[in-house]
């Protein structure tokens, strides 16, 4: 653990375009195959949207950031990341689900703080590995609820992670109707062990609404904000976003662009002994 100075904070601001990928497993046999190909798109678009859904699915979501601030350079950075999200739903007979969501970062030309000389390195390699572990109860009408666990592997390469593994609660509540999803998912992390040199005390809370006006269509916003209790720091993104639930051989495929429009402070200060 690190035990920090005085601090410097600069604004590096970032907008992310993003185009979301997600493609329903439907193999041969598999209940979660057989239950997609038998809906329509607004029920496939709708199961989407919710977390607690029962279809499996493969999302790869496609992240182009350009920056901008009063660091050095700052106009000048761009980056890209994929993201891989799997999506491993376990009905039970009481009608809750076991389900879990890896997600798999990897970054290319990510803007790194060099604190030394408040210059700005560009890295590529492979991000730290989250994932959350839920457990989904069966739905009350249209309420939905969720409770879990909530981690981060210390995978990063080249100073891309925090060389942490973390981990905290989580929980879902929400509401799903035909035209409309909406619902909170509050969690939060603390670092655990691992060999960086990094504390790590974070409150997540994601806010999403969805409408969904038919044709397989969507349109929204999920932010996910953020509380940083080590450095004392608020994030309150922007996000909308639309997509469109289609079918290409059979399969169901949704396609999603993404708007973020985002603040990130950076603790530039050299740290005390």
């Amino acid at each position: 653990m690190g035990i920090r100075g005085a601090r410097e904070t600069r604004v590096l601001m970032y907008r992310a375009f993003g185009l979301g990928t997600c493609a329903l497993l439907v193999c041969a046999g598999s209940a979660f195959g057989q239950e997609a190909e038998t809906q329509s798109a607004d029920e496939v678009a709708r199961e989407l949207s919710n977390p607690n859904t029962s279809l499996a699915s493969m999302t790869f979501k496609n992240q182009l950031r350009l920056f901008g601030g009063d660091l050095p350079g700052a106009d000048e950075q761009a980056s890209y990341t994929l993201l891989f999200q799997p999506v491993f739903p376990f009905a039970r007979a009481d009608g809750s689900k076991i389900i879990f969501r890896p997600a798999v970062p990897v970054l290319f030309g990510q803007p790194v703080i060099q604190p030394e000389t408040q210059g700005i390195d560009s890295k590529t390699g492979l991000g730290d590995i989250a994932f959350d572990l839920a457990y989904a109860f069966p739905p009350t009408g249209k309420m939905i609820s969720a409770v879990g666990m909530i981690a981060s592997l210390p995978t990063a390469t080249g100073g891309l992670g925090t060389g942490r593994f973390s981990a905290g609660p989580e929980f879902l509540l929400g509401m799903v109707s035909p035209k409309n999803v909406a619902l909170v998912f509050p969690n939060h992390q603390w670092d655990l062990f691992g060999w960086g040199d990094v504390d790590v005390s974070l409150t997540t809370l994601q806010v999403i609404y969805v409408h969904l006006p038919g044709g397989g269509w969507n349109v929204g916003t999920a932010p996910i904000i953020t509380y940083d209790w080590v450095r004392e720091q608020w994030t309150v993104p922007l996000q909308v976003n639309v997509g469109k639930t289609v079918s290409f051989a059979g399969t169901p495929w949704k396609l999603s662009l993404i708007h973020i429009s985002e603040p990130t402070r950076l603790d530039l200060a050299s740290r005390m002994p």
